[in-house]
């Protein structure tokens, strides 16, 4: 039986390194040979080790290729090579040494992404040990990484590849109102974080409104109320603010000494500068609209909403703004700000002319997210809202890519593309249907009828059935 441990040493054997970009906040030119002193601000912060998994051709024939771009192909082929898609359509050449997938019955997707998600910072077993995802020690803690609290033996991350997930967002808690950087992952098997980072990825910001941060502050020194909540980020970002200008000037010239690092107000002044993407739990339609105005107040855009379970009320509005929503499906009524959630949520947002994002934030949702996209598609549906099944694909697949900033390169089924595919075994509406055959990046990292393709982590050897056995 190949173990996880091998896996992972083919893994370190890849044939090409990826590109990787800096995003810490100060990042000054490279300084004059006059000048040149190694500093924490001149160094690489925290780069992507990521290596591209060697494998050889592919081709998937004769299946129905769903490519999120507005088109369904019947009885079509694709081919994936060195990492990318070469070739999609009715007819694909494929090199001598591809390999052959008949594709006979079943469907070929995008790999699915989730823009919202804890795994590796709520770790199974779920004790206090792995309980790394809240620094619920001050309602601003922008300078934490969840990067650093990730776990990637979490045994909850090879069944999230089980279920066709090729990239997560993984965020910090909501706990605070600025609660730290999110990671941008492939999920494959890695021995360290850097390993998985998607490189070239943006962080995201995680920002929290309502109910958590001023539940948990309310007996700790405050916010104890909403308008406590809306000061608190604009203090936060009137630091950010003078932070960002001292470093900004000092860039310029390197005249003088540096100005001094400050971890919160380095996140906070990479979202001034567009260069950080903020990611903002808020449940309530009035207070999506006071923290748009709050982004207006200092410059900045948020990318999306997350849970936004009252969005469809404002959904014009965050059409216009160019904000998407992360709704779950049907998730509402377990605490008071969850009560308006409907499950026409993400249909009416996209009527609007939205973008509608279905996101996990659960271990369990997350390994049947094509699932949840089809409960919110049937939804729609019956209300008479005409959903096609390209848009409720969009859901789980470009449109988190654009959430993260990486529709460029994965999302769709097109040429050029980073080839993160998923072979199912039927519709990937039903719930009948199994993701067959994982690819991300090119590399089978899931076969479902080859224990050789089904990874383990080094936290679950000893304790679970050998792979093939129980799933």
């Amino acid at each position: 039986m190949r173990t996880f441990i091998a896996a992972l040493a083919a893994l370190l054997v890849g044939c090409a390194s990826a590109g990787r970009r800096t995003i810490a906040a100060p990042a000054p030119a490279t300084p004059s040979a006059a000048t040149a002193e190694s500093t924490s601000t001149t160094r690489p912060q925290y780069p992507s080790t990521y290596v591209r998994h060697p494998n050889p051709p592919v081709v998937i024939r004769n299946a129905t290729i769903m490519t999120a771009t507005g088109q369904e192909i019947p009885n079509g082929s694709i081919l994936l090579k060195d990492g990318r898609i070469v070739a999609v359509g009715t007819k694909v050449d494929a090199p001598a040494d591809a390999v052959v997938v008949d594709g006979t019955g079943k469907y070929v997707t995008p790999g699915l992404i989730d823009d919202h998600s804890h795994l590796g910072v709520y770790a199974a077993p779920g004790t206090d040990a792995e309980s790394d995802g809240n620094e619920a020690t001050n309602p601003v803690t922008a300078e934490v990484w969840a990067e650093h609290s990730f776990w990637p033996q979490d045994p909850q991350i090879p069944l999230a590849i089980a279920g066709g997930i090729t990239t997560i967002q993984a965020l910090p808690g909501s706990a605070n109102l600025i609660g730290g950087r999110s990671a941008i992952l492939k999920l494959i098997p890695a021995r360290t974080v850097q390993e998985m980072k998607f490189p070239g990825a943006r962080s995201g910001l995680k920002m929290a409104c309502g109910e958590n941060p001023k539940r948990v502050y309310r007996m700790r020194g405050g916010p104890s109320t909403r308008m406590g909540n809306m000061a608190g980020y604009r203090a936060a970002f009137i630091q950010a603010e003078s932070y960002r200008r001292k470093w900004d000037a000092w860039n310029k010239d390197h005249k003088g000494d540096p100005p001094e690092r400050n971890l919160r107000s380095e996140s906070l002044a990479e979202v001034l500068r567009g260069n950080m993407y903020v990611q903002n739990h808020c449940y309530r339609a009035d207070e999506m609209a006071q923290m748009l105005d709050l982004a207006h107040e200092f410059g900045f855009k948020i990318r999306s909403f997350h849970h936004a379970v009252e969005s469809y009320k404002i959904a014009d509005l965050l059409a216009k703004e160019g904000t998407s929503v992360s709704v779950w499906a049907d998730w509402w009524g377990f605490k008071e700000e969850a009560m308006d959630g409907i499950k026409q949520n993400a249909a009416l947002n996209q009527q609007a002319g939205g973008r509608p994002i279905i996101h996990s934030d659960d271990p369990g949702g997350i390994q049947r997210l094509n699932q949840e996209a089809a409960k919110a598609m049937y939804a729609g549906q019956r209300s008479g809202i005409p959903i096609t099944r390209d848009q409720a694909l969009r859901w789980i697949t470009v449109n988190p890519a654009w959430a993260l900033g990486l529709d460029s390169i994965v999302g769709t089924l097109e040429p050029g593309k980073m080839a993160d595919v998923v072979v199912w075994s039927g519709d990937p509406f039903s719930v009948y249907s199994k993701a067959a055959q994982v690819y991300n990046d090119g590399w089978l990292t899931y076969d479902r009828a080859d224990p050789a393709h089904q990874p383990r982590t080094d936290f679950e050897l000893g304790q679970m059935p050998a792979p093939g056995s129980d799933r």
